[in-house]
């Protein structure tokens, strides 16, 4: 409603009527405004309420969220100190094998260094008894022949023993070249007959 102003003045003319009718208005309108505020006030327990239990569903999902997060995290955590220990006995498992790996390749090396040293020893002593036995069959053959040569010895010395008497002593000049032509009567020629 347009009211126009006093000059000099602070004061505004209002129509009577229109106030009236405004005024109508407004008391028309009151007991519906009143109305609805009573609702709003009724329902202001039962809206907030309601504001208070979605809250609080907000922040248990929100708890339930951060619980499983870190049930999560847990977990992850829990796997890596798994992983961490698996690696670690694996590491050890490892380890353990290759130093039974070596300690075997260690227990073959000196079974097999023992064991050429007793075939060495067991060559040597087979070839100390080869010789020994060549020796003794060298000597045995070398006494046999000594025996043998002995005994020819024995019958050339015999033989000529028993030839000396019937040799004549050696001639000088002349005569030796007559003795050694073989006379009638001599060995050289019964040995022709």
């Amino acid at each position: 409603m347009d009211s126009p102003r006093i000059p000099l003045s602070r004061r505004t003319l209002i129509d009577e009527e229109q106030l009236l009718e405004q005024l109508d208005l407004i008391r028309l309108s009151l007991p519906e405004a009143f109305h609805e505020a009573e609702d709003v006030v009724r329902h202001k327990e039962e809206i907030l309420l309601h504001a208070e239990q979605y809250a609080q569903e907000i922040i248990e999902n929100a708890e339930r969220q951060a619980a499983q997060i870190l049930n999560e995290m847990g977990i992850v955590r829990q796997a890596e100190v798994e992983a961490q220990q698996i690696r670690q006995r694996v590491q050890q498992e490892c380890e353990a094998a290759k130093e039974q790996t070596i300690a075997e390749l260690e227990r073959m090396r000196r079974q097999a260094q023992q064991e050429l040293e007793e075939m060495h020893r067991l060559a040597m002593e087979e070839c100390e008894e080869i010789q020994a036995g060549a020796d003794e069959y060298a000597d045995r053959v070398l006494k046999e022949m000594e025996h043998q040569l002995t005994e020819m010895m024995r019958v050339v010395r015999n033989g000529r023993q028993q030839l000396q008497p019937n040799l004549e002593p050696p001639m000088r000049g002349r005569d030796a070249g007559a003795s050694m032509r073989p006379s009638a009567g001599s060995k050289g020629d019964r040995s022709k007959n």
